[in-house]
Formats: structure tokens, sequence, C-alpha cells
């Protein structure tokens, strides 16, 4: 049996489940301790994000899905990512628990909501 027939296929449910069991496993006394001495040393830089609280998020992810069938390691947190972001793209509550997930190691984005560049907006509201 070749490694490829033991990841589980990712349905909408289980996807919302897992990722439910991520975030609870995130917000246990221990991660956030774990997760709050990481962001005291990085600030708000995100490649010093990448470096500390990347890798403490995904361990985290990756000791929920090897409950859920998942092979350990890369193999299996990659295959995951891969089949949650085509679940994202069908299924709001998924983007947005993945959402909240990320929200542990990447620095809040400001989103520019308009069409227009800033410099188009500038000449605009002149």
């Amino acid at each position: 049996m070749s490694k490829i027939e033991t990841i589980p296929i990712l349905t909408a449910n289980s996807a919302r489940d897992i990722l439910n069991k991520i975030l609870e496993a995130l917000q246990s006394a221990d991660s956030l301790q774990k997760l709050e001495e990481a962001r005291d040393n990085v600030g708000n830089e995100m490649l010093k994000m990448m470096q500390f609280l990347f890798p403490i998020v995904m361990q985290i992810q990756m000791e929920i899905i090897k409950d859920f069938g998942y092979p350990e390691g890369r193999e299996g947190i990659i295959k995951f990512s891969q089949m949650l972001r085509n679940l994202e793209r069908e299924d709001t509550e998924i983007a947005r628990l993945n959402g909240l997930v990320k929200s542990y190691y990447l620095p809040p984005v400001t989103v520019h909501t308009t069409n227009e560049s800033p410099a188009e907006e500038k000449v605009n509201s002149s």
C-alpha cells in the first residue's frame, strides 16, 4: 500500500472539525504561553514570525491532523493544506476558520478595499 492511499479525503465537515480542534489546541494554556513568548521576541516582523511562530502553529496542526488519520510530519501537513485550500474556495466557514489559524503566525494585514491605487485616490480626493 502506498503512502497516498493512507491520506484521508478531506470533506467540508471534517475540515471544519479539524480546524476547530486546531483552534482549541491553539487556545490551550500551554500553546498560548509558547506563542506569547515567541510573539514577545518577534514583534511585528514578518520574517521573525515565520521563523518562530509558524513552527509552533505547524507542530500543533500536525498533532491534530494525525488524530484524523493524516501522516505525521511534512507529508501530512502538506497534503492537508492542499486539500484545505481547495475547500476554502467553496466554503466561507472553512476560509474563516483557516484565517483564524493563520492569524496566530501572520501579522495583521490592512486590505485596501477600493480598486484605485493610493495615488489615484489622492488625485480623486483633491
